[in-house]
């Protein structure tokens, strides 16, 4: 569950987009699920209009007016002729944050999303739990965004019923932690980034906004970490990686040590923008932790040679990305035999069995199975899916697995087997069709080595994570699998155990849970306190964050 706060100065403005329409009329059955007492007993459940939301904002901001008090923060401002930065105070009196699931954690019921949001309000000192006058708030719930996500809007007035002010210090970093508690208490999904620092990044509110204002089907980033995972593993070294990147249509700058040219410590990427506009980068490691260059140098060959190719070819990349030409061309300008499907899906069979000898502690090394898995898959949507389908979804829930803590992190094992030529003949074969049998037995081999990291996962007693590739598997997979040609059963083997059904890893919480709300029906005396708090809040952003 990702909370995204910001604060504001108009809670009417707020309410009423709240329980109007949407900017693209994605809101539906706009209603309360939870919030004052009072408010709530007043009001219902039942569907918002706009003269509805105007008297929620009223009584919401009824403290603030009738005793007087103000928030303010303290804003930067920017001269965008000197660039001189000034400060000035702007009113703050609103705090609002939404609390969002992924698309693929399905919807809650109103109950439960009115439970949690109480829950929110406690663990974030805005109700009378906190043991001082309670914040008047409200949480709306409006139907799905418009990527899908079910999620609610939380409103909160910054005075409390005594005219004291409530603190918004470190606001962002404690409601990351009150989402992780309510993960736990209600059966969420634990994102792997809150939990364990580790997994792939989360969305900001910009990023998605700009997507859908260009229409794009998915995040730049998202696209951006597919495409460098299949260059990545397709790539024997980093010369190749650098030229394969070109390939892939994205630019492609490095970063130099200081004070060298010869020396490169890390690298951005960013999609091509429309003409006139400004491209937007992204470092390795803000697109996924396992995606730095040191960590993918720990896949390749540490040699002299190697190393000063890779540097010509970062240097020619360096003097204008977007007109870069490779210095030495290698094999990801040729159309690979087909001969070589045979030789490629026996190695992918032989890391299987090697798999077999890996102690499941030997974390680092599960990790470059499944960071290079993962690349296959992302190589193979990269060439046949128009758009992120199955295979990209694949790639992505198998690059969950690929994520370790700097200090765990080790280069792969010499005689381990790799998946690289797999991804290789992958990204470059000609396509169209329905599939061909050499790829229909190429992801029975990528089968198995998919349930060998659950497996993994399950033994070393990681049971979200085994739930979540089980899920995978059931369902994503097996679209893989139905777009391909059909192999005889003499020759599934081990292959059909990933079609099996599997114990579930972890019982979800159920629906239903009391209705929230146990607070008086009616509105709250205002009783100014004698001792008002007269600090402004620490300064914000206006995006919840310092």
């Amino acid at each position: 569950m990702m909370p995204n706060v910001t604060r504001g100065n108009e809670m009417t403005g707020l309410m009423v987009y709240l329980g109007g329409e949407g900017r693209h009329n994605e809101h539906q059955e706009q209603h309360l699920v939870a919030g004052d007492a009072a408010i709530v007993t007043m009001y219902g459940f039942d569907q918002l209009d706009k003269a509805t939301a105007l008297k929620i904002a009223h009584d919401l901001d009824e403290p603030r007016i009738r005793l007087g008090v103000n928030v303010t923060r303290t804003a930067r401002i920017t001269d965008p002729g000197t660039g001189v930065v000034s400060t000035t105070q702007v009113d703050a009196n609103v705090w609002h944050c939404s609390l969002s699931l992924r698309a693929e954690e399905g919807q809650l019921s109103d109950e439960k999303w009115g439970a949690i949001a109480q829950d929110f309000a406690d663990r974030m000192g805005f109700t009378e739990a906190s043991g001082k006058a309670p914040c008047r708030w409200v949480a709306v719930r409006h139907g799905l965004s418009t990527n899908g996500n079910d999620h609610v809007h939380i409103a909160v007035s910054l005075v409390r019923e005594d005219g004291t002010k409530a603190t918004t210090h470190n606001d962002f970093a404690k409601a990351q932690k009150v989402c992780r508690d309510l993960e736990r208490d209600y059966g969420l999904e634990q994102l792997e980034s809150r939990e364990t620092g580790l997994g792939e990044r989360g969305v900001k509110p910009a990023e998605r906004a700009r997507q859908e204002r260009t229409g794009a089907v998915e995040v730049d980033a998202h696209r951006l970490e597919r495409t460098v995972r299949a260059a990545a593993t397709a790539s024997v070294d980093e010369g190749e990686f650098v030229r394969r990147l070109r390939r892939g249509g994205v630019l492609i700058r490095p970063r130099f040590a200081a004070g060298r040219d010869d020396v490169v410590a890390g690298y951005s990427v960013a999609l091509r923008p429309a003409e006139g506009a400004t491209p937007i980068w992204y470092g390795g490691g803000r697109l996924a932790r396992d995606l730095t260059l040191p960590r993918l140098r720990e896949g390749w060959p540490d040699a002299p040679a190697t190393a000063q190719a890779a540097a010509e070819e970062w240097r020619a990349t360096s003097k204008n990305p977007w007109q870069y030409r490779p210095v030495a061309p290698g094999r990801e300008e040729t159309t690979p035999d087909p001969q070589l499907w045979k030789q490629y899906t026996d190695e992918l069979a032989q890391l299987r069995k090697q798999l077999r000898d890996v102690p499941v502690t030997d974390r680092a090394t599960w990790a470059h199975v499944a960071r290079e898995t993962s690349g296959v898959f992302a190589a193979w949507s990269q060439r046949v899916e128009a758009t992120p389908g199955p295979l990209a979804e694949t790639s992505r829930e198998l690059a969950r697995s690929a994520h370790l803590r700097a200090h765990q992190s080790k280069p792969k094992p010499a005689r381990l087997g790799s998946a690289a030529n797999a991804a290789m003949i992958l990204m470059q074969a000609a396509s169209g069709g329905r599939g061909t049998m050499a790829e229909a037995i190429m992801l029975r081999q990528l089968g198995r080595v998919s349930v060998a990291i659950l497996d993994a996962h399950t033994a070393a007693g990681d049971a979200r994570r085994a739930e979540q590739m089980t899920a995978m598997m059931r369902s994503k997979f097996a679209q893989v699998q139905q777009s391909l040609p059909e192999i005889s059963a003499t020759t599934t083997g081990a292959g059909s155990r990933v079609m099996t059904s599997e114990n579930e890893a972890m019982r979800r919480a159920t629906d239903g849970l009391a209705a929230p709300g146990t607070g008086s029906p009616l509105p709250n005396k205002l009783h100014p306190s004698k001792h008002k708090t007269p600090v402004t809040p620490r300064e914000r952003d206006g995006h919840g964050r310092d």
